[in-house]
């Protein structure tokens, strides 16, 4: 089949290289010369494990390219899947400036019978909006062409993308006809071979589920987190309560473990979208409200802990950051917790060396050169004359360190743990003095 993909970022690109893997072919359409241009000399602008490699074996094959021309985009492909970004506004709410504009450039170009399906994250009834913005176009050029309008939304999670779209536990599509749901259903076939997949629904049922999932799971976070604040005050032991409450079917253990507060392009955003869309139609999400404060207090909870270490004036001090990105396996650093944190050192006068495995050219773009802030080439080179170790990042390399390097390099020998990475008791018999998450602080020897 012929898909044309609007927006080559994080979910436009996933989504054309793994529809591009099973035989489809795939035209991404963007904006942005400097990422075409990056694209098609075989660079990729995201870090994503493995998508270098499919993007490269399907451009290879002539099976995915890469375009400016949004004429050419709307000529190629039955399937018109808009991928682009909808970040907040300053009421919290979806913007949704980008995702229209491609609704009406799709308008412009029409001449034969196309599915636009919304892939972007966005609030029940934007596929309303994006029908009247085609009908408003077409109504400009005098023309009636027949289309038809969908929902079909990713539940990709960053660092795992490509094996979540190839290997999906649900593929909800939303239409308002039979047709356009067996169209979605052939397109996505190569993905159902084991068993469907599919679950079909209306429209606005299909777009409250992507906020709703992604709600759910913020909302176990912030949950985890707001008990972690008790145990601390209980001198009960945060992770032992969560293998406990883990082991109950009903609870699982995903997204249970306690931590310095999500991040990324999707919790933090769509908490707020749906809170939002929820006060429109009258109603007070006072949960969704708690999920977000509790996240937002969490996020201050490892500059808390440095200041009852080492004081409110942080002047002359220097801290060791390890992990920049908001999670592993990704170099996105929207809404990290790493940006509050070094924000709030920097506001006391405190200096950061930091290291992250793949998000230091992220960090650069973000915040230039400052005399505050060195990037290190190594997690051992970020130790050198630092104060204390602060983890933030739960990147497999940083489990298993060696902790008599870390006691000699550190003028102090502290670590502050925001994703309790490390056994307190070693520690302590260590003689290294270790702050974590939700876990009694214990004396070192």
């Amino acid at each position: 089949m012929k898909v044309t993909i609007y927006g080559s970022g994080y979910v436009g690109l996933v989504t054309g290289a793994c529809l591009a893997q099973v035989g489809n072919d795939v035209l991404c359409v963007d904006i942005d010369p400097r990422k075409i241009e990056m694209l098609n000399r075989g660079e990729v602008p995201i870090h994503e494990p493995g998508l270098d490699n499919l993007i490269a074996e399907n451009r290879e094959a002539g099976r995915l390219r890469f375009t400016l021309d949004a004429a050419e985009g709307v000529a190629h492909g039955l399937f018109q899947f808009i991928a682009v970004g909808t970040p907040p506004d300053e009421d919290g709410s979806a913007d949704l400036k980008h995702v229209l504009a491609v609704a009406r450039t799709i308008g412009e170009h029409l001449r034969e019978y196309r599915i636009i399906v919304n892939k972007s994250t966005v609030p029940v009834g934007t596929a309303d909006r994006v029908r009247g913005a085609v009908n408003e176009t077409l109504t400009a050029r005098g023309a009636q062409i027949e289309f038809d309008v969908g929902s079909n939304p990713d539940f990709l999670k960053e660092g795992a993308a490509i094996v979540d779209f190839m290997r999906p536990d649900r593929i909800v599509v939303g239409t308002d006809n039979p047709r356009t749901t067996e169209l979605l259903r052939a397109l996505y076939a190569p993905f159902n071979r084991n068993h469907d997949r599919v679950i079909a629904m209306d429209i606005r049922s299909s777009e409250l589920t992507k906020y709703a999932a992604n709600a759910m799971l913020a909302t176990k976070i912030s949950f985890m987190n707001e008990l972690s604040r008790i145990a601390e005050r209980l001198g009960a032991d945060i992770e032992k309560v969560r293998i406990g409450i883990g082991s109950d079917p009903r609870i699982g253990y995903n997204f249970i473990y306690p931590g310095a507060g999500y991040g990324g392009s999707c919790f933090p955003k769509d908490v707020q979208a749906l809170e939002r869309t929820a006060n429109e139609v009258g109603y007070k999400a006072e949960l969704l409200s708690a999920v977000e404060a509790v996240n937002l207090r969490q996020k201050r909870v490892l500059f808390e802990k440095i200041q009852a270490e080492f004081g409110s004036d942080l002047k002359g001090r220097t801290f060791a950051l390890w992990g920049l990105a908001f999670k592993p396996n990704t170099d996105d650093m929207r809404a990290a917790s790493s940006r509050v944190l070094m924000e709030q050192l920097w506001a006391a006068g405190a200096r950061v060396q930091a290291f992250d495995p793949v998000a230091m050219d992220e960090t650069r773009r973000i915040y230039g050169e400052r005399a505050d802030l060195t990037l290190c080439a190594n997690a051992p080179a970020a130790l050198d004359g630092a104060d204390a170790l602060v983890v933030v990042t739960e990147w497999t390399n940083f489990r298993s360190p060696d902790f008599e390097l870390i006691r000699s390099k550190l003028k102090q020998p502290v670590i502050f743990d925001g994703r309790n990475l490390y056994d307190p008791a070693l520690l302590a018999n260590m003689g290294i003095r270790y702050h974590s998450i939700g876990r009694p602080s214990m004396p070192s020897d």
